[in-house]
């Protein structure tokens, strides 16, 4: 395969204009705070992206970019891992995190709106590189392509059919007929997210700053706080279950949103919506009920509010934490461990597998068992009183199967720390799964600082891929992709 350099110089030099743009809030923070460190490395990074930026979008327009389906998978995996690089920079520069492979882990968690983080002592680091910490989870949950198409229209339907390769879910739906005016759109909803839910974290008693990191973290679903013992801090019921709630509609397909308002009873009736709402009822009240039974805990709702808390945590891969829940019986952790794989809803800003793809493998599997009894039975699969083609199927089976796949290699690679092997899977897991906390070495109180190098460059990958849906970044390293004469 022949790669199109010029679409491809194109796109980073918009991605390099819009990490440019993104970096003036934290800039503004670093001034307010007083931070002369932080506010010269945000000057260096912004100047640095804007200069470049611009002068390649001059000589490359993004109006005259023609992309084909297959560069779409190289420019958003380039485009990941650049923005991630790139982004570290202030980190290193400051001395917040000296070790550049530390700092590119921490930034890739945060594009991907993973959580999972290096650093014991998060409270030590200037408020400026806190802010652009988590605001990176702002910019990767809805992703950085599809931001770029929303302030820069002239990339078009091309800049749809990159963005397509970075939405979380199976599909990404057009809802208006140019993609620029469906990317305003859903940012648009995005931002309105974001300021309600700062409104009510002030209404919570938490200060302006705290609240924006929180609701970026959030909305984002990422879990990045800027408090060691993340939102626990705060030893607020109020906080959580406002947190709760809005990681819970973060975790819904964004698409939804703007069918309740022409079709209410249409949303509802969506298959994945409801088995979303119905998993999170019933782990919370199985996992309050352990809770309360195991002698955890002695008060009814303080239980139900740490296990709504958590399962709503994981199951959008936002991450944050209530208390630390690897002391928890292990029927609770499991459960927990259950949510890990599932993941949110599709075209959401969580990770994971996502619950639609989990529906459709269960509905293969029914099939699977009436074709072995009644082999000569028809059979088709519905979703939402649509047929799901074969096409579809055979994607979502090739996915999971997939999935498992990277989890098991990746977790062989990790192996060579020598780390229990709850520690060596659960820091996989939440990662392909952008979670953020494991279990044991990984868990909510813990990090991922006594990871080696090798380690921690495997891990950043996987919560790249993984925020990738696994397809968009492996697929490059198949000769099939590279080859021109093969379709």
């Amino acid at each position: 395969m022949s790669v199109n350099m010029k679409n491809l110089i194109s796109m980073m030099g918009i991605l390099l204009f819009v990490i440019g743009l993104c970096a003036l809030p934290s800039l503004v923070t670093a001034v307010i705070y007083r931070e002369v460190a932080s506010a010269i490395s945000f000057v260096v990074l912004i100047a640095l992206c804007l200069l470049i930026g611009l002068a390649v979008m001059k000589l490359f327009p993004p109006a005259r970019i023609r992309v084909r389906a297959r560069d779409g998978f190289l420019i958003v995996a380039l485009c990941w891992l650049i923005a991630s690089f790139i982004s570290a920079l202030p980190m290193v520069i400051t001395g917040s995190i000296p070790s550049f492979v530390d700092a590119f882990f921490e930034m890739c968690s945060g594009y991907s709106t993973t959580g999972a983080s290096i650093l014991s002592d998060i409270e030590a680091l200037p408020k400026s590189i806190l802010f652009w910490r988590s605001f990176s989870h702002w910019l990767g949950g809805m992703g950085i392509i599809v931001f770029a198409t929303a302030i820069i229209p002239s990339i078009g339907v091309e800049g749809m059919m990159i963005a397509s390769r970075e939405t979380p879910g199976p599909t990404l739906d057009k809802m208006t007929p140019h993609f620029s005016d469906t990317s305003r759109r859903l940012y648009l909803l995005y931002m309105i997210f974001t300021v309600v839910l700062a409104i009510l974290l002030m209404f919570g008693g938490m200060s302006f700053y705290d609240a924006l990191i929180h609701s970026f973290s959030t909305v984002g679903t990422g879990g990045f706080s800027n408090y060691n013992n993340s939102v626990a801090h705060f030893a607020s019921p109020y906080i959580y279950w406002v947190l709760t709630i809005f990681m819970i509609l973060c975790g819904t397909n964004f698409n939804l949103f703007f069918v309740m308002i022409r079709r209410p009873r249409r949303a509802f009736q969506d298959e994945e919506y409801r088995a979303y709402m119905g998993i999170i009822i019933a782990f919370t009240v199985m996992i309050a009920i352990d809770l309360l039974t195991a002698g955890n805990y002695h008060d009814p709702f303080r239980s139900l509010t740490d296990s709504a808390f958590q399962v709503a945590s994981v199951i959008t891969t936002t991450g944050f934490a209530t208390t630390n829940f690897d002391a928890w019986p292990t029927f609770a952790k499991m459960l927990l461990f259950l949510l890990m794989m599932l993941g949110a809803s599709s075209s959401s800003t969580g990770g994971g597998p996502k619950i639609v793809r989990i529906l459709v493998s269960i509905k293969l599997i029914r099939r699977g068992i009436s074709l072995k009894i009644h082999p000569r039975q028809v059979t088709t699969l519905k979703l939402n009183r649509g047929q799901v083609t074969q096409e579809i199927a055979t994607n979502i089976a090739n996915f999971m199967f997939l999935y498992f796949a990277t989890i098991f290699v990746g977790s062989l690679l990790i192996a060579v720390n020598g780390f229990d092997l709850v520690t060596t899977v659960s820091a996989v897991v939440t990662c392909v799964g952008n979670v953020g906390p494991g279990f044991n070495l990984v868990g909510p109180t813990m990090n991922f600082s006594q990871f080696s190098d090798f380690s921690k460059i495997v891990l950043s990958f996987l919560m790249i891929a993984g925020r990738l849906e696994l397809f968009t970044v492996f697929m490059l390293f198949s000769p099939y992709y590279w080859n021109s004469n093969k379709a």
